[in-house]
């Protein structure tokens, strides 16, 4: 960079101008934006999945260079023409001046080298010297970002971390260079609440005290009312709205940037309430079992009617379980995931199940579907004792108990078409022929909001939130009594989330379902859950209606987990981070 092209004293630390990004095939992922960042100053870049906001951040550091993308308009960081840098002046840049924190640490982080070792490369690239100074500026960094015992941490691997802790590592090397601007991509996506609002509070410490200027890519606004000064609501590539995130997010102007408030599920909110439209249901006729329909109430036996292995009335109990118990490992390596658990789910009910990370929720919801045997305990269903039966013992209930999981991608077979995938069950139950089963298939994509044309499409196809349909669909094949819902929308933006729960609350309303809904995002629990059951260390340790768990905690994790959920209003959020900053005894890693 020449002396005539330093930035002015007071320009700004970014500054983009007409940014345009095409990828193949001329669809623009970004459209003519426009914005600026002050040294020290925080925006968050707030949108639907789609809208174009890790590709404004990819375009800061340079990251579509040599990808094939067509950029146009200008981006300048500290004052280098990102677009006009060459190999030198890129690589000064990221990390140097700029550094990213990458939305997955696991796939960020190299599996195969110590934590320590990866910040140390990071530094020694910008700070050429001997391997014992970069090992301890990893050291020192470690120890900023709230990793306990830092220097014996240091050598640990990625997968020795807890999912904050990687979080937080990739932090530290972010910060190792000591960079202008940090630009942090969904940073707490998928994080329970406890360790996002840590998270959250280790970037506003860090700005406090380096003066470090953040780009904050979220689709979750609450995490900007905790983090920034300014928003940008982008949709389709394009600005929405922009302004001081206590204007927008008090009196936003534009509708868009109002619906997608209106998204946003908050303790203070209605219970139970859906504000989000689900996709229309199909017409229904006397012979939908031939046509493609899920059948109802009483025409199976299975889904809400009367008559099956597992009928009852609704609202009397459906599925107990008594002393729960699930252990791991042998000898020294033992340990117990679920510890006593009792609780019960009535027909036609949803009962949320909230806890963080590690704390036995998924365990719990395996169990209650037999996709893992208890270690002791007992499990009944229908008033039958299932806890202990063998796979052939069990298979007249199977069907009834289902499961939709966390990660639609990964519980996807990529070399099967979606219509394939959600014949699965029709197939093993083998009642239907190919014609009829590719016929219920297009029906139940059809149920789910999805085109039956899509039937041989492959899962790579989909979005997110289409997934997920494709999830719940696969699920509704074998008409169920019960389904466990594996944080079905941990990973989705607020609008698609909407619509995937308000989804469920339609057919659990059609169909007469029990729920069980398994969350670490307390918000989402409240609004469609009936009752709540609160999960630390395998226990239960409470339990209630919504009003009595949510109104009137009676114990003090409980609390603590609601005091960690984002608030929309920036200065509750601001005197809920004071107050989370004097609490003693607070986790610093979780």
């Amino acid at each position: 960079m020449s002396p005539t092209d330093a930035p002015a004293p007071d320009a700004p630390l970014v500054t983009v101008e007409g940014l345009t990004v095409a990828f193949d095939g001329g669809v623009r992922a970004v459209d003519d934006l426009s914005f600026t960042l002050g040294a020290g100053r925080a925006l968050a870049l707030v949108g639907e999945s789609g809208s174009g906001k890790s590709t404004v951040a990819g375009a800061l550091l340079g990251l579509h260079h040599g990808t094939g993308a067509t950029v146009g308009g200008r981006v300048t960081v500290d004052g280098i023409d990102v677009g006009a840098a060459g190999p030198d002046e890129l690589r000064r840049l990221r990390g140097g001046v700029a550094a990213m924190v990458f939305q997955d640490p696991l796939s960020a982080l190299d599996p195969y080298y110590a934590i320590g070792d990866q910040i140390a490369e990071v530094y020694r690239i910008h700070h050429p010297g001997s391997r014992k100074a970069a090992r301890a500026r990893a050291v020192e960094v470690l120890d900023r970002v709230g990793i306990p015992d830092a220097a014996r941490r240091a050598r640990s691997r990625p997968h020795e971390f807890s999912g904050g802790m990687r979080q937080r590592a990739l932090i530290a090397m972010a910060l190792a260079c000591a960079p202008k601007l940090l630009v942090a991509d969904e940073p707490t996506t998928a994080l329970d609440v406890t360790v996002q609002a840590q998270i959250l509070d280790l970037l506003h410490e860090l700005r406090r005290e380096t003066g470090t200027g953040l780009l904050l890519v979220t689709h979750d606004v609450g995490v900007a009312a905790e983090s920034v000064d300014e928003v940008l609501v982008m949709r389709g590539g394009r600005e929405v709205e922009r302004g001081p995130v206590a204007r927008v997010l008090a009196a936003p102007a534009q509708p868009y940037t109002r619906e997608l408030l209106a998204a946003v599920p908050r303790l203070d909110g209605p219970a139970r309430a859906v504000t989000v439209p689900a996709p229309a249901a199909p017409a229904d006729s006397a012979d939908s079992a031939d046509s493609g329909g899920t059948g109802g109430p009483g025409r199976t036996g299975r889904t809400g009617g009367t008559g099956g292995p597992g009928a009852v009335a609704p609202g009397e109990p459906l599925l107990e379980a008594v002393g729960l118990r699930r252990e791991f490992g042998r000898g020294k390596d033992r340990f117990t995931a679920v510890d006593g658990v009792s609780l019960t789910v009535r027909a036609g009910e949803t009962l949320g199940v909230v806890g963080e990370s590690g704390s036995g929720k998924t365990t719990l919801g395996r169990m209650l579907v037999r996709l893992l045997d208890p270690t002791s305990g007992g499990l009944r269903y229908g008033g039958t004792e299932i806890g202990g039966l063998s796979e052939k013992e069990l298979r007249p209930h199977r069907r009834e108990l289902q499961m939709v999981f966390q990660d639609p991608v990964s519980s996807l077979n990529p070399r099967r078409s979606v219509g394939e995938s959600i014949a699965d069950p029709l197939r093993v139950a083998g009642v239907l022929d190919d014609t009829r089963i590719r016929a219920r298939v297009r029906g139940l994509l059809d149920r789910v909001g999805l085109d039956p044309d899509r039937y041989d499409a492959y899962p790579h196809e989909f979005s997110g939130g289409q997934r997920q349909r494709v999830g719940i669909a696969r699920a509704l094949a074998a008409e169920p009594r019960l389904i466990v819902c594996d944080e079905p929308v941990s990973a989705l933006d607020v609008t698609t989330q909407a619509q995937v729960t308000a989804l469920l609350a339609d057919l659990q309303a059609e169909l007469g379902l029990a729920l069980v809904f398994i969350a670490h995002d307390l918000s989402v629990v409240r609004q469609v859950s009936d009752r709540v059951a609160v999960m630390r260390g395998g226990r239960v340790v409470e339990q209630g209606t919504v009003e009595e768990v949510y109104g009137t905690p009676r114990d003090p994790y409980t609390r603590r987990l609601l005091a960690a959920v984002p608030s929309l209003d920036p200065v509750l959020a601001a005197e809920r981070r004071e107050r989370r900053r004097n609490l003693v005894g607070e986790p610093a890693a979780a």
